[in-house]
C-alpha cells in the first residue's frame, strides 16, 4: 500500500514559512495576552466618538491596531492546524483565537452605532478639522450606506456575542471533512492497494482507468453518504444562521444580506445564474463530444473528469510547474515575475500532501505577513493549474498590501477571483502559443473546457443549489438530507442530463462541498473567470496599457467598491457581457477541440 510521507521528511523549501509570523508558540501565547489587555482600553472609549474628530480618529486607530495583531494570531494558528488538523494543540489555538475575535468584536461592537448616530454634517467638519482622519473616508462612506441595517449597541453587542455559535456548522464539518472521515482503500490502475484521500481522488476521478475512477467516485460519495444525516444538519444549521443574520440586519433576504457586505446588487447574482443557464445546450454540446471520444454508450457522473485525450498521462514536477508558470505570466511585467521568484525564495508555500493536512489548496496570510499558499501538490497539470490560481491569490495580496495602509488593504472575495483565474487563463495561453503539437493542444484545450465546466457551469450550479435551499429555508421548509438529495439531483439533471446517466450517489455531492459554509460565495468563481476572460483578451491585444490598469487594480485593495474597481480595469459586471465573453470564448476552444478530433 502506498503511504504518505511524514510531514518531517519533506524537505523545508517545499514548507512554508510560519515562523515569519511568530517565531514560537510563545511568542503567540505574548501578542495573545497583550490583546486580551488591550479589551479595557477599547471598552474605555465608548461614548465619546461623537465628541470630536479626534476621539472618533482615535478609536479607529485603537480598533485597527487591535485587529491587525488579531488577524496575526489566528492566521498563524489556523494554518499551524491545517499543516496537521489532528494536532489539538493547534486547533487549540485556533479555537482561542476565534473567541477573542468574538470577545473583541463584541467590546467593538459599539463603534458602528455610534457613527451612525453622527449627522453626516457633523462627519464633514470632523473630516475639515482632523486631517489624519480622511484616510477613512471611503470606510466610512460605506458604512454609512448600511445605515437601515446597523442596530442599537446593545442589539449589537448581542449580535457579535452569537458570532463564535455562528462559526459553529464550518467548524464542525471541517472536522468532519479533515480529521473523522475516513475514506476506504480502493485499487489502483496496478491493482495496488492504495488509500482514498481527498487529494488522490483527484488523480483517480482523472484516471483512463473506468474501473478505478468509478472506484473512486463511489468510495467517495459513498462515505459521505453514511454521514449524509448529520452533514445535512450541519448545513441546515448554516442557513438557519444565515437567516437569523439577514432578519436581525432588516434584509429581505439572505442574499441580499451576503451581497450587500460589498455593495454587490443581487441582480448580478441573478444575471449569471440566467446567462449560465442559457447556455446549457452549449455545455451539453461538449459532453456530447466527451461522450463520443471516450466511446461510451452511457456516460456517468464519474466519467466527466477524465481527460479525453492520452497525452494528459504525462507528468509535470513542482519545478517544472513554477518555471512554466513564471514564463506564462510574463505578459504582467519584470516586476510581476521578479516578486513571484522571490515568493517560492522565501517559502510562500507548503507545496506537498502529508497525513492530517487539510485538504485542497488555499492563500493566506495578513496584513504584515507574507503571502502563503497551501497545496497539496501532485505532479500533473491540475496542480500546476492550481498553483497559478493560488499564486494570483497571493500576488493580489502581496500589492494589496504593500500599495495600501491596513484600513484597504484587504480586497473582497468578489474581485479576488478574478486575480487568481486570470493567472489561469494566461497559463493556458501561454501553452496554446508555445505548441503546434496535436496531441499536447488538445490536452491544453481539454484542460481549459474543463476548468470552464468546472467554474463557470458547475459554481453556477452550486450558487442556484445555495440559493434554493435558503429560499426554501426563509419559507419555513426543513432542510432534510432527502430534501436536499432531491433538490441536487434536479439541479445535476438541469445542467448535465441530456448527455449524462445522474448516478444516485451524486445526489450526496452537495455533503462534501466546504463553500457552501460561507454562503454564497462560490457564485464569485463564476463572476470571477467572466471578469478574467475579459481582461486577458485585454492585456493580449493592448498590451502595457491593458496590464496597467490591471497592476493598478491588484494596487487598490479595498479603496473603492468591487464593481468600480472592476469598471476602472475595464469590465463592467453589471452587464451580462462578460459572461458571455467567457463563453464564446469556451465555444471558441471547444470549436478548436472538435476540429483537431
Amino acid at each position: 500500500m502506498q503511504a504518505l510521507k511524514n510531514r518531517t521528511d519533506i524537505p523545508t523549501e517545499f514548507t512554508w514559512n510560519l515562523q515569519t509570523i511568530f517565531a514560537s508558540n510563545e511568542d503567540w501565547e505574548r501578542t495573545f495576552k497583550s490583546l486580551q489587555q488591550c479589551l479595557p482600553e477599547l471598552e474605555s472609549l465608548q461614548g465619546t466618538l461623537a465628541q470630536s474628530g479626534e476621539a472618533l480618529l482615535a478609536v479607529l486607530q485603537k480598533r485597527d491596531e487591535i485587529y491587525k495583531q488579531l488577524e496575526h494570531l489566528y492566521v498563524y494558528a489556523s494554518m499551524r492546524r491545517d499543516e496537521d488538523t489532528t494536532n489539538s494543540t493547534y486547533q487549540g489555538m485556533a479555537d482561542r483565537a476565534m473567541q477573542l475575535y468574538v470577545q473583541i468584536s463584541t467590546v467593538a461592537s459599539y463603534i458602528e452605532p455610534e457613527i451612525l448616530a453622527i449627522p453626516e454634517a457633523t462627519f464633514e467638519r470632523f473630516f475639515k478639522e482632523t486631517p489624519g482622519l480622511e484616510l477613512y473616508r471611503q470606510q466610512l462612506n460605506d458604512l454609512s450606506r448600511k445605515r437601515g441595517h446597523v442596530r442599537s449597541a446593545e442589539i449589537e453587542a448581542v449580535l457579535a456575542a452569537a458570532g463564535e455559535m455562528a462559526e459553529a456548522p464550518g467548524s464542525i464539518f471541517t472536522m468532519i471533512d479533515n480529521a473523522d472521515l475516513k475514506l476506504p482503500v480502493i485499487k489502483n490502475e496496478a491493482g495496488e492497494e492504495v488509500e482514498l484521500t481527498k487529494g488522490n481522488y483527484l488523480v483517480f476521478i482523472r484516471s483512463t482507468d473506468r474501473r478505478v475512477r468509478k472506484d473512486a467516485f463511489e468510495g467517495l460519495h459513498g462515505t459521505f453518504l453514511k454521514q449524509r444525516n448529520t452533514i445535512a444538519s450541519t448545513l441546515a444549521s448554516q442557513v438557519r444562521s444565515d437567516i437569523f443574520y439577514a432578519r436581525q440586519r432588516n434584509y429581505t433576504s439572505c442574499l441580499e444580506n451576503a451581497l450587500a457586505r460589498y455593495n454587490i446588487p443581487v441582480s448580478v447574482y441573478d444575471m449569471l445564474v440566467d446567462t449560465v443557464s442559457e447556455h446549457i445546450p452549449l455545455l451539453n454540446r461538449y459532453l456530447k463530444l466527451r461522450k463520443r471520444v471516450l466511446k461510451l454508450d452511457e456516460m456517468h457522473m464519474y466519467d466527466l473528469y477524465v481527460p479525453i485525450v492520452e497525452e494528459t498521462k504525462e507528468e509535470v514536477s513542482y519545478q517544472q510547474a513554477r518555471e512554466t508558470v513564471v514564463a506564462a505570466l510574463a505578459q504582467l511585467g519584470e516586476d510581476y515575475t521578479t516578486t513571484l521568484r522571490q515568493g517560492f525564495a522565501q517559502r510562500w508555500i507548503d507545496v506537498y500532501e502529508t497525513p492530517g493536512k487539510r485538504g485542497g489548496a488555499y492563500s493566506g496570510g495578513a496584513y504584515g505577513t507574507q503571502p502563503f499558499i497551501l497545496l497539496n501538490y501532485q505532479n500533473n497539470r491540475d496542480s500546476m493549474y492550481t498553483l497559478a490560481h493560488e499564486l494570483g491569490h497571493s500576488m493580489h495580496s502581496f500589492y494589496t498590501r504593500n500599495y495600501q495602509p491596513y484600513q484597504y488593504g484587504d480586497y473582497t472575495i468578489f474581485v479576488a477571483e478574478v486575480a487568481s483565474t486570470l493567472n489561469e487563463e494566461l497559463l493556458t495561453e501561454y501553452l496554446l502559443k508555445k505548441t503546434t503539437d496535436r496531441a499536447l493542444r488538445l490536452a491544453i484545450l481539454n484542460h481549459s473546457l474543463e476548468g470552464f465546466r468546472g467554474t463557470l457551469f458547475r459554481q453556477t450550479m452550486f450558487a442556484e443549489f445555495e440559493q434554493q435551499i435558503h429560499n426554501r429555508a426563509e419559507q419555513g421548509e426543513p432542510l432534510t438530507a432527502d430534501m436536499l438529495s432531491a433538490l441536487y439531483h434536479t439541479l445535476n439533471e438541469k445542467y448535465y442530463g441530456g448527455e449524462t446517466v445522474i448516478d444516485e450517489l451524486i445526489n450526496v455531492e452537495w455533503a462534501r462541498i466546504p463553500h457552501f459554509y460561507s454562503s454564497f460565495y462560490v457564485y464569485q468563481y463564476a463572476t470571477g473567470i467572466s471578469a478574467a476572460c475579459a481582461l486577458v483578451q485585454q492585456i493580449l491585444h493592448e498590451g502595457k496599457p491593458a496590464v496597467d490598469r490591471y497592476l493598478r487594480f491588484l494596487r487598490s485593495g479595498s479603496s473603492d467598491y468591487s464593481i468600480d474597481l472592476l469598471k476602472k480595469a475595464g469590465v463592467d459586471m453589471t452587464s451580462p457581457e462578460p459572461v458571455r465573453q467567457a463563453l464564446q470564448l469556451f465555444e471558441s476552444h471547444l470549436a478548436q477541440m472538435e476540429e483537431l478530433l
